[in-house]
């Protein structure tokens, strides 16, 4: 173990002045012996703990003196210096607590003299009146009245005085506090200081009592009694002070309280007086005359919500409750504290007083607990848990303990906590607390509650902690697996596990208490490991991640006996269940088990080896596993240990090498993240454990010991950690291969700067250490280089990072050829066209100004090269005045022709480069201020100058499709008519009028030509080129980034002037310049990505102007922001803000000056908002409805920044409020913008939505409860409830006339976000049973979607319990057949209303309960009683429909719950009475215009296919219609179903028979399986003739998905009868859609269908199918290339895998060699697609191939489930296996040879050209995953195995000779194009350079292969084999 060096502690040395010096050597003796002579030392050293051993000797010096000697002049002095010292130390010196250590131990004649001593010196600096030494004199006050006797009785001479001090300093702070309004550096410090003042009040009158022994200051004439009531008036002043810290009111309502206890008499009243303070019942009368006129504020005033919180927690932090012996007095008092809390808890929403009020609330459950202790019976009666106080604070536990403050929800669990206490000593020897009625309520009813309610966790664990977990498992032993099953929710897991860590350590407490021995170990596991080894099994990724992280630790500390029982179980199962890419299985488990175990210190990887836990082969397995966690838990395994020194073994170091090289090519950024991060722990091991070898070593060599003594060598330790360390850096430079993807690249780069961190390069290291500058030659810092050019930003900085710590060591860097061409193509690429080269030319750049030879460079370029004594200073000064003079003149050539910039030298990469040389130079090491300053100034004019020239196309009202065409000679006229034609031409005018939606038809679309009008130029070059409008776009909006971000970057790094003449590089002039600039385009520009990334650059601006100490600059965002919104309250048509429909960039202004202010200050914030909250709600007359558009848009930006965090939470009422009444506008505008905003606000208030479905289960994750809501936005209570009345009203109309109120539908939506509580008790006040009857109405509108939507709302407002009795009240509301009047609307709302109140409670997991079961049936009798409306007696298909999806949902619940009883077997009969009435069944045909006809034949077609599917036991009534149904002439049957005219019949009709087929195809087929095939039978000819006729894409989609899951047999047995085609020709069908359908769909079912006819044809067909197969063949090759849509290649993975026995690896080649080896390739190929599920799958080929006893008989380790580069790796083996097998290695090796050269990308190198492409974003090849050399290589590595072994034809040697021929020519032909390439292609070329690399690479390898084989052929075979074999081998190495 490492152990860090202890640091020194530092003491500062105090200082006396001459005089007292001179004073001390007057008493000094000649000795030196004496008190002064110590002194005078101790005086004269600098270092303070020197002084302290001085110091120390004082007191055994004083005791030696005799008495008389104590009272010499000398002893006086020094006593008067040691006073003087101890009051000019600072607090938190050391020397200060040891001075008052010493003079405690004073001898006792001498204390009284020291007294006076220290009453003197104390007493002069009580007179100071210099405000900076206040908090000084105040800290020395509070030091004196703690544990300092001489101080105390200081202080208590000095009381007068001291108070007088308190009252004099706490008056002039807060005084000059209002002074320094908006320095808010300066206030806080003041701030501070105040709080001290009115601590050290306390302390003072807390000691007065105590030490003062006559109470004479309690005299009304006192003056200590007068100064004390202007102290407590002065306190009571600060509790209503709003500008105060909060911690300065709080601090100040604990001394009013206490001031008020000391002061009060009697002493008794005391409680009754604050308890009428807080309750407003103090009368003037009651109370003494002092107390009116110090406290009149409290008396005469009605007091603010603060004041009374602050005065609460004053009272019950400052009273004694523990000792009562005032009685009920103080037992009403914390009752009526109580309320008080309770009240205010419904007012205070402000967090900061939320988040206080929570806390005070907590400190009243503590005082409670404390009166309990010798309180009377009343109080406890009082505050057991069925009164109306608890049962209140349990109201305010349940609506705060989701709060979004995490102060908030740990306070309301130690309420809850608290509560359960005070309970439980209220029934103290009474009840016992496990069959408590309360206990066992709370219980209940937090089981009940829904498991995504996060309060739940904690306040069920502080049950289990009170009565223990034996009740909860009674009631329901699967909770814990219930809780588990939450865990696949992150932001659940911690919860869930801290729950489940409670109850797992009480079971066991539980068990261990009433077992004996390990007896209770087996049912403990059974109920925690169980659960836990089944998820890591088979549950999904996120849940086993959770679990092993959060659950798995906690299990093993509480019993790390039960590691073996798992390991166990574990291993025993891996063989078997290995997993796959979706599960970890039992091989997975395994390793999340032994990583855990390792990481927390309960296993040793010797242990796990020597042990016999696993084997090396099984954690290899884990190590290439298809599951990317596996991977991770089996490296986490290697990597992690408890010890950081702890030695890595041989085994780990292989197996670290094997994952490295299968698993860099991670496209999954976490994975990547965690890979680095476990290689990162075991790289620091390594340096540990290599820092103990050495030093062992070095102690080694000095003691000589003999070697053989010394067990473990040190030396060779070292030397295998640099061998090892060696081997890795070449595996990771080796990664970075010409064409290597990002993933592979970015986890190479981060693990080589990981292992540079780890292992620095430094000079004069140890050569005995691993140093990686020993492993960087040339070529591999030229791999790094290349890195800049790639496309990923990210792994740009990262090479640009590793080279920075490199370069120094490398002497590569030293030659100026090599630096002058970056820096030529560095400039190249700075006005390159295509944006990401511009960011390659800024890291090349920046590396090049860190080299010392730059300088020589700049020489050749520019000749004002700066010198300077910091080279890198130097070079960033001239690489960017290089730049701006390259910019300046391009931006005049700019202002006459904007296409030829654009086209040209677009300008932004210039500005970009230069802002990246300004961010890695620090403005600490400016030297040269004066030249910075120049060039600064010089920056930001050619910045305002070059967005003068792009602005207008990112202003104008249309910039995407803009492109000025320049064809006037004239310059000037050219470039005026550019100007005119793109100023922004729209106005404020659509705000004005009043426009309908139907009237939004016209859109102004402008020119469409102008979209792809291109310009031909011809620039400077001669170099002609096309202009289209995104180049001109690109090129405006990108320079208007870099500017704002170089201004924004100007500001934020370098120093503000803050006085004047000061070497500051920004004036504040420039400053204030830079905010127009900011303002102005914010406010102006119309291009989203303009006035975004100029917002980003004005942040920059206002977070320094925030930080900045001068005034004025300070001040700045204030009025800016109070300028803009004046300018928007007067905002008219006219108005030149930008007017848009999002108001373009004015709330990103007002944004970033809100965002800049502290979140402790937040005046800004509210001034905005007192602004804008008025302006966005509707006014009866408004001027103009411009304002109020911009006020709703602003609002929404402000809800939306995560930055203000809860202070935007008070507004949110006002917000919800005026979104929903300004979508009731006339004017489209206010109502877009209203929409927007209530969007926002919904999302603020439920979080963001998990699903694209509103109404699915992950999105309940963001409900809460109604009275968590309305007491979080009281407010919105009654404006909710009174708007919804308002909608009802419209709606309920029974004239059936057509109302759609515009706030309906919102209000609906937050309606249906809130659920009722079995926690809301009946002590709120905020009911939801007031808004149901509203709701109910709503059902009753004639919009179709109103209806469907109160229906939806109307769920979470009926308590589950209630639910039978809502629907059987409903139901029985409906109209009977005999009613006159019928309302079908009100009917439909009705049944909608039950269906989802039915849906939402069948849904949900209840327990079937007598309760549960005669609510069902009451609810199937009522259904029964109205079944009416299902029949034909109905005459609305509309609520036909409806009632019959009632049915449907209920019978498919009968079924799946197999509920049985004679009323479910009539209610049976019942519904097949309505299926046999119905028109479909009797044959009348109905209308296609009757209304809701699809809609009811599609709900009777359910009910159908319903009452088939729950066919499991045949009843009669089920017999009756199977009869019906299965009969060819029926009406209503299966097929004839099939052949509706509706396509939706036939869908559902065709999904229902795929689900039957499934259900047969099961391996357990059961009875009812049986009914279903009979369903089934001769459907074969209808589908077949049905998929002849089917016209609808998705019918005849699902029609091919029910041919594939037939039995074959059976359906070819009937295609001559049913479509007269052979099945042959019905395969060529088959293949024929394959091919040229439309849909991908349709394309990939139907290769998956021919795929199978193909291997039923081949293994049972008589003739001959080749050329079909051949056919086949060629259609599975085409899908698989790289340009197909991912489910195409998915599908023929599918069928490369179904194949693999019959046709991959079967001994006979079926397809013959030539198809069977291309079928190989489309493996090989689909195995580097960049879709991981296509990879993921086809992997399956490998797996299925390792199944075969003939594949993989010569290797030691079977790989079960690898992934994608590993199972590349086992195909090419396999290949090469199976060609020794078919004894075809001569044709075969031809083929691979073939395979490595890929003649298809030798072929394009012939058509390609080397000129640039035009294309702004081309990003070369699609597959950004696959490596072509990696490729290469394993093929390679393969063929040099294979070739001793095989054996060559004449033929083979033929073409094999071509081959050659062919390589040789191509290997000229890249020779030349790589001449033809310009300097530095990398960088200038590179999509060109890396193709031609990569095919050199290839080529070359191709020869010496083919060399390889010439030679073996030409020698004898025995002698020719051998030496084959030996070059083999040697290449092999080569490659390897």
């Amino acid at each position: 173990m490492v152990f860090k060096k202890k640091k020194e502690m530092q003491v500062d040395a105090f200082v006396l002045d001459h005089q007292k010096l001179e004073r001390l050597s007057s008493f000094a003796d000649a000795e030196g012996q004496n008190l002064a002579s110590v002194l005078l030392r101790c005086a004269q050293l600098n270092d303070g703990i020197q002084q302290i051993h001085y110091i120390k000797q004082i007191v055994p010096l004083l005791e030696k003196m005799d008495v008389n000697s104590l009272y010499d002049p000398m002893v006086k002095s020094c006593l008067d210096i040691l006073g003087c010292i101890f009051l000019s130390l600072d607090i938190k010196n050391p020397l200060k607590k040891v001075l008052a250590s010493s003079l405690n131990g004073y001898p006792e004649p001498l204390i009284q003299e020291a007294t006076l001593s220290f009453v003197a010196c104390l007493e002069e600096e009580l007179k100071t009146t210099d405000l900076s030494q206040y908090r000084k004199t105040m800290d020395n006050l509070a030091f004196c009245m703690e544990n300092f006797h001489i101080g105390k009785s200081c202080v208590n001479i000095l009381l007068e005085e001291v108070l007088r001090f308190l009252q004099r300093s706490i008056h002039e702070i807060e005084e000059e506090s209002r002074k320094l309004r908006g320095n808010r550096i300066a206030q806080t410090r003041l701030m501070h200081d105040l709080l001290m003042g009115v601590k050290v009040s306390m302390i003072l009158i807390q000691k007065i009592e105590e030490n003062v022994q006559e109470n004479t200051w309690k005299r009304l004439d006192c003056p200590a009694w007068q100064i004390m009531c202007g102290l407590l008036t002065t306190f009571i002043c600060f509790l209503n002070k709003e500008d105060l810290l909060q911690t300065v009111q709080t601090t100040a309502g604990l001394a009013v309280v206490l001031f008020i206890k000391n002061m009060f008499e009697p002493a008794e009243q005391l409680p009754c007086l604050i308890s009428n303070l807080l309750c407003g019942e103090l009368k003037c009368s009651d109370v003494p005359t002092w107390f009116m006129d110090s406290c009149g504020n409290l008396c005469n005033a009605t007091l603010s919500d603060s004041v009374l919180l602050f005065l609460s927690h004053g009272a019950l932090a400052m009273l004694d409750w523990k000792n009562n012996n005032t009685g009920q007095i103080v037992e009403k008092l914390l009752l009526d504290i109580a309320q008080t809390l309770l009240t205010l808890s419904t007012r205070l929403k402000e967090s900061a007083m939320a988040a206080s009020l929570s806390r005070v609330v907590t400190i009243w459950t503590n005082a409670a607990l404390d009166a309990l202790q010798s309180s009377s019976i009343n109080l406890k009666t009082s505050l057991s848990g069925n009164t109306d106080t608890i049962g209140k604070m349990l109201d305010y536990v349940y609506a705060h303990w989701e709060h979004p403050l995490d102060a908030v929800r740990h306070q309301t669990k130690l309420i809850f906590k608290n509560i359960l206490q005070i309970h439980q000593a209220t029934v103290k020897g009474s009840v016992d607390v496990k069959v408590d009625p309360f206990f066992l309520g709370l219980i209940d009813s937090l089981l009940s509650l829904e498991w995504h309610v996060k309060g739940k966790y904690s306040s069920l664990g502080c049950l289990v902690e009170c009565i223990g977990i034996e009740y909860i498992l009674a009631m329901d032993k699967t909770i814990p697996a219930q809780i588990l099953s939450v865990m696949s929710d992150q932001s659940f897991a911690p919860y869930a596990s801290d729950l489940l860590e409670i109850m797992f350590v009480n079971h066991k407490r539980h068990l261990t208490s009433i077992l004996e021995g390990n007896t209770w170990i087996d049912s403990w596991h059974e109920t925690w490991v169980s659960p836990l080894l089944l998820i890591l099994c088979d549950g999904n990724a996120e849940q086993a991640m959770y679990v092993t992280d959060y659950y798995l630790p906690k299990l093993l500390k509480c019993s790390p006996e039960s590691m073996n029982y798992m390991f166990k179980i574990l291993w025993t199962s891996a063989e078997c269940n290995v997993g796959s890419c979706s599960t970890r299985g039992a091989l997975g488990a395994l390793m999340a088990c032994l990583r855990t175990a390792r990481a927390h210190g309960h296993l040793q990887f010797t242990d796990i080896m020597h042990g016999g836990l696993v084997s090396i082969g099984c954690i290899k397995q884990g190590l290439v596993h298809q599951h990317d966690q596996v991977r991770i838990d089996a490296l986490g395994v290697l990597c992690e240990s408890h010890r950081s020194t702890e030695t890595i073994s041989l085994e780990e170091m292989q197996l670290i090498q094997f994952f490295i090289r299968y698993n860099l090519n991670s496209q999954s950024p976490a994975v990547r993240q965690q890979i680095c991060s476990l290689l990162k722990k075991l790289f620091c091991r390594i340096y540990e454990s290599a820092q103990g070898a050495h030093k062992m070593q070095q102690t080694k060599s000095k003691q000589d010991l003999v070697k053989d003594s010394v067990i473990w060598d040190p030396l060779m330790t070292l030397q295998l950690y640099k061998d090892f360390m060696s081997s890795v850096c070449g595996i990771l430079f080796g990664a970075l291969f010409p064409g290597s993807s990002h993933p592979t690249r970015f986890t190479a780069l981060t693990l080589l700067t990981i292992i540079t961190e780890t292992f620095p390069v430094l000079e004069g290291q140890n050569q005995e250490l691993f140093q990686i500058a020993q492993e960087v030659d040339p070529a591999r810092i030229q791999s790094l280089l290349h890195c800049f050019a790639s496309t990923f930003e990210e792994v740009k900085v990262l090479a640009f990072h590793l080279l920075m710590k490199l370069h120094p060591a490398l002497p590569y860097f030293q030659d100026p050829e090599k630096l002058q061409a970056l820096f030529e193509v560095a400039m190249q690429l700075s006005r390159s066209t295509k944006p990401y080269d511009c960011v390659t030319a800024s890291y090349l750049l920046n590396f090049l100004i860190q080299q010392k030879n730059l300088p020589k460079i700049l020489n050749a370029f520019y000749s004002d090269v700066n010198v300077s004594d910091d080279p890198v200073e130097g070079n960033t000064l001239a690489v960017i005045k290089y730049l701006l003079q390259n910019l300046e003149r391009e931006i005049m050539q700019a202002e006459k022709s904007l296409l030829q910039a654009a086209a040209l030298f677009p300008m932004y990469g210039r500005v970009h480069c230069i802002k990246g040389a300004l961010q890695q130079l620090s403005p600490n090491r400016m030297t040269v201020i004066s030249e910075w300053k120049e060039l600064v100034a010089k920056l930001i004019k050619v910045s305002y100058k070059l967005s003068a020239v792009v602005s207008p196309v990112v202003q104008s009202s249309s910039p995407e499709g803009l492109i000025p065409m320049d064809t006037d000679l004239d310059t000037a006229e050219r470039l005026q008519s550019i100007l005119l034609e793109i100023q922004p031409c729209d106005t404020n005018d659509y705000f004005v009028g009043s426009k309908l939606l139907k009237e939004q038809c016209s859109l102004d679309c402008g020119d469409e030509t102008t979209d792809n009008a291109t310009t031909e130029i011809t620039g400077e070059e001669q170099q002609t080129c096309d202009v289209t409008a995104q180049m001109v776009l690109v090129c405006c909006w990108r320079s208007m980034k870099e500017i704002s971000l170089l201004l924004g970057k100007l500001c934020q790094l370098l120093p503000l002037e803050a006085f004047p003449g000061s070497h500051a590089l920004i004036t504040v002039e420039l400053v204030k310049d830079i905010g127009e600039y900011f303002k102005h385009h914010l406010l102006k520009s119309r291009h989203r990505g303009a006035f975004e990334l100029a917002y980003a650059g004005f942040v920059k601006l206002t977070e320094v102007l925030s930080r900045c100490n001068n005034e004025n600059m300070h001040k700045l965002p204030q009025q800016w922001l109070h300028n803009v919104l004046e300018e928007i309250k007067s905002s008219n048509p006219s108005s030149k803000l930008c007017a848009t429909r999002r108001s373009a960039g004015i709330p990103f202004y007002i944004q970033a000056l809100l965002a800049s202010e502290p979140k402790s200050k937040t005046g800004l914030l509210k001034m905005t908002m007192q602004e804008l909250i008025p302006l966005a709600s509707p006014s009866d007359t408004p001027p103009t409805t411009i304002p109020q558009v911009h006020a709703l848009n602003i609002l929404r930006a402000l809800f939306k920044d995560t930055r203000l965090g809860e202070n935007i939470i008070p507004y949110v009422a006002d917000g919800m409020r005026a979104a929903i009444l300004g979508f009731m506008s006339s004017v489209w505008a206010v109502r877009n913008s209203s929409t927007l905003l209530f969007s926002t606000l919904i999302t603020r208030i439920f979080g963001v939505k998990r699903g694209k479905d509103e109404n699915s289960k992950k999105n309940s994750f963001g409900q809460m409860s109604g009275t968590e809501f309305f007491t979080r936005f009281p407010n919105l209570y009654p404006f909710l409830l009174s708007q919804l009345e308002l909608v009802a009203s419209t709606v309920d109309s029974k004239s059936g006339e057509l109302k759609l109120h515009p706030s309906l539908f919102l209000l609906l939506l937050i309606l249906s976000k809130l659920y009722p509580s079995p926690m809301d008790g009946a002590y709120s006040a905020l009911s939801m049973a007031p808004f149901v009857p509203f709701i109910l109405r709503c059902g009753n509108s004639p919009i179709y979607r109103s209806r469907e939507l109160a229906a939806r709302a109307l769920v979470p407002f009926i308590m589950r319990n209630m639910v039978p009795q809502t629907v059987t009240s409903l139901l029985t509301e409906l109209p009977d057949y005999s009613d006159l009047c019928v309302r079908q609307n009100a009917i439909h709302g009705t049944l909608l209303q039950v269906f989802h109140l039915l849906q939402s409670y069948l849904d949900s997991k209840q327990k079937a309960n007598s309760d549960f079961l005669q609510g069902l049936s009451n609810i199937i009798t009522c259904i029964e009683a109205k079944l009416w409306l299902a029949k034909r007696q109905n005459p609305c298909l509309v609520t036909r429909a409806t009632y019959l999806d009632v049915l449907v949902f209920l019978n498919n619940y009968l079924g799946k719950s197999r509920t049985e009883g004679t009323e479910l077997l009539r209610f049976e009969e019942k519904i097949s009475e309505v299926i046999s009435d119905s028109e479909l069944a009797k044959g009348i045909n109905l209308s296609s215009a009757v209304p809701g006809l699809a809609q009811y034949l599609q709900s009777l077609t359910k009910l159908f296919i319903s009452m088939c599917s729950s066919t499991t036991n045949l009843g009669s009534a089920h017999s009756d219609l199977l009869i019906k149904a299965n009969r060819s002439d029926s009406c209503l049957s299966v097929a004839h179903l099939l052949t509706s005219d509706l396509c939706e019949v036939r869908l559902l009709v065709l999904d229902a028979t795929l689900m039957w087929l499934n259900q047969a195809n099961c391996k357990h087929v059961t009875e009812g399986g049986n009914v279903l095939l009979c369903l089934q039978s001769g459907l074969e000819e209808i589908l077949l003739r049905l998929s002849f006729n089917e016209k609808q894409p998705e019918c005849f989609c699902k029609v091919l998905q029910v041919f594939y899951c037939m039995d074959l047999k059976n359906l070819l047995a009937k295609t001559e009868d049913a479509i007269s085609m052979s099945p042959k020709d019905f395969l060529h069908w088959v293949m024929n859609i394959a091919n040229t359908s439309d849909s991908i769909e349709i394309q990939s079912i139907a290769l998956k269908f021919a795929s199978k006819l193909v291997i039923h044809l081949v293994q049972n067909w008589q003739e001959d199918v080749k050329s079909e197969v051949k056919e086949w063949v060629e259609i599975v090759t085409s899908y698989c290339g790289d340009e197909q849509q991912m489910d195409l290649k998915l599908s023929a993975a599918e069928i490369l895998v179904s194949i693999t026995p019959l046709f991959l690896t079967n001994q006979k080649l079926f397809l013959g060699l030539s198809d069977t080896l291309l079928l190989w390739k489309c493996v090989v190929l689909l195995l580097q697609s960049e879709e991981q599920i296509v990879r993921e799958t086809v992997a399956g080929v490998i797996r299925l191939a390792q199944s075969q006893e003939n594949i993989f008989r010569k290797t030691e380790l079977h790989f079960h489930v690898v992934n994608a580069e590993m199972a590349l790796d086992l195909a090419f083996s396999m290949v090469c296996e199976l060609l020794q097998q078919w004894e075809q290695t001569g044709a075969g090796v031809t083929v691979l040879i073939e395979w490595l050269l890929e003649k298809e990308d030798v072929n394009e190198l012939q058509t390609t050209t080397l000129v640039g492409n035009d294309n702004l974003f081309d990003k070369g090849d699609m597959n950004f995953w696959a490596e072509k050399l990696t490729k290469v290589y394993l093929l390679n590595k393969h063929l040099l195995l294979l070739i001793p072994v095989t054996h060559l034809t004449p033929c083979d040697q033929l073409k094999l000779h071509h081959l050659a021929r062919f390589a040789s020519d191509q290997a000229q032909l890249v020779a030349h194009r790589l001449k033809e390439l310009p300097p530095t292609p990398e960088f200038s070329q590179t999509v060109e350079f890396t193709k031609l690399s990569i095919q050199n690479q290839r080529i070359s390898l191709c020869l010496q292969i083919l060399e390889l084989l010439e030679a073996g052929s030409h020698t004898h075979q025995k002698q020719g084999t051998f030496e084959n074999e030996v070059q083999a081998k040697d290449m092999l190495t080569a490659t390897c």
